[in-house]
């Protein structure tokens, strides 16, 4: 039986797969390039329990609720739908972003001003545990057999272009403001901004097809848990899908969040000098992420692609660790570009590489759970560790020795799997 769209759907679907992720994650990295501002005006050093807040509430948002999320909408996927998903997801990212745009600050409303943010910050924390997995899963089924690469790898397209985004909307209202006026009223044009993105994505999900991959299994399934399916029935795929990503967002969160930072910590380069860069780098990343799909859609392996590159990644590391050390912005950026467009494989194959993962009935749960741990609690967490144990080791090209033992653990999970890129999904 063929499951895949017709052709004047699917494009309808894609580009709702990938402007959902965009607004998704240019909230994120506006608020991550804002935060210096919004700090200033919701958490005041003056106040303890603003403080408390602040560290506190931040800690929720990234480490608790997106793993919470990942459950939500997991089960929700599994068991109403992929699309009703989907609206749900940018629908809950939309609304904090244009809630926070809106938001008095600690001057006006006192306490309850860093309160509200942090319950918003929840609410999208909660919303990202869901979002990309859930769209990935939808394009991936609605996807024609040959081309399930490269109909997952739209959903970091729109991952990085949000990022993109949201780094060039901050720039700009501090470009072009002077500070008196973006801490007046400056900083809350590009969360206002992100309202019209959401608008956008929920119109363009409105009337979503629906998965028949999905439907059909709807029509066959019992009663059971989708989340008791994948932690009981699907454990070892749980398990390969954790460490995977878990390895993968080591290195990415390595590459494309920490690096520059390191650079103007550990090197000569200042931070102005090695941003410029890492842009550069982010952006080469959007062409190529489609490419690595479509590549292993047409002419190897999903797990094979991958397995090279890591072993790629963990035999570069050290050494272009060493180059980059002296400080020469040249080289310092070549490394950058080198390293990212690597880590491009990853996000292009990965998305398909985990849907196929994992059996209809508790793939959404499955893929969410195990992505979100994996990449969001131990990735997102890297640069705070890797940080550390600079700390305390003192050796400050130790990221190129974690970066080894993170793609050597990624090349054997890969070898674990199942490879399934050249059969039907199950």
């Amino acid at each position: 039986m063929v499951f895949h769209l017709p052709q004047h759907k699917r494009k309808v679907a894609v580009i709702a797969g990938v402007i959902g992720n965009v607004m998704e994650w240019y909230d994120f990295a506006l608020y991550g390039y804002m935060a210096a501002i919004l700090a200033h005006l919701f958490f005041p050093g003056d106040s303890k329990v603003a403080s408390l807040l602040a560290v506190y509430g931040t800690f929720a948002a990234g480490f608790i609720m997106r793993p919470i999320g990942s459950a939500l909408f997991g089960w929700l996927g599994d068991t109403t739908g992929r699309s009703a998903t989907m609206m749900i997801s940018v629908s809950m990212m939309v609304v904090p972003t244009v809630a926070l745009g809106l938001l008095p600050t600690y001057a006006t409303i006192g306490i309850a001003a860093p309160i509200f943010l942090v319950i918003i910050r929840l609410a999208q924390g909660l919303s990202v545990g869901g979002e990309f997995s859930s769209s990935v899963t939808y394009l991936v089924e609605t996807s024609p057999p040959g081309q399930r690469g490269l109909s997952g790898s739209f959903a970091n397209v729109g991952s990085l272009m949000g990022s993109l985004l949201g780094s060039g909307m901050a720039a700009a209202v501090t470009w072009f403001l002077n500070p008196a006026d973006l801490h007046e009223w400056g900083w809350r044009l590009p969360f206002l901004f992100g309202g019209v993105l959401g608008v956008s994505a929920i119109y363009l999900r409105r009337h979503l097809p629906k998965s028949e991959h999905f439907a059909k299994h709807v029509a066959e399934r019992g009663k059971t848990s989708p989340l008791a399916e994948a932690f009981l029935n699907n454990r070892r795929q749980m398990m390969q899908g954790t460490l995977f990503a878990a390895s993968y967002g080591s290195l990415y969160y390595l590459i494309l969040v920490y690096l520059p930072t390191w650079l103007s910590h550990y090197t000569p380069l200042a931070l102005k000098d090695a941003m410029p860069w890492n842009t550069l780098a982010t952006a080469l990343l959007i062409p190529i992420i489609p490419l690595a799909g479509w590549i292993s859609d047409r002419y190897f392996r999903r797990t094979h692609v991958l397995v090279a590159v890591m072993l790629t990644l963990a035999g570069l590391a050290i050494p272009m660790f060493h180059f980059i050390k002296t400080g020469d912005p040249i080289v310092a950026g070549v490394a950058q570009i080198v390293f990212a467009l690597l880590i491009a494989f990853p996000c292009g194959i990965g998305p398909a590489l985990f849907t196929e993962l994992f059996p209809t009935r508790d793939r959404l749960s499955g893929y969410s759970v195990s992505f979100n741990v994996g990449m969001g609690l131990v990735g997102g967490a890297t640069p705070a560790l890797v940080t550390w144990l600079i700390s305390v080791t003192g050796y400050d090209a130790l990221p190129g020795l974690f970066m080894v033992v993170a793609g050597l653990i990624a090349a054997v999970s890969l070898i674990w799997m199942r490879d399934r890129s050249r059969e039907p999904l199950e």
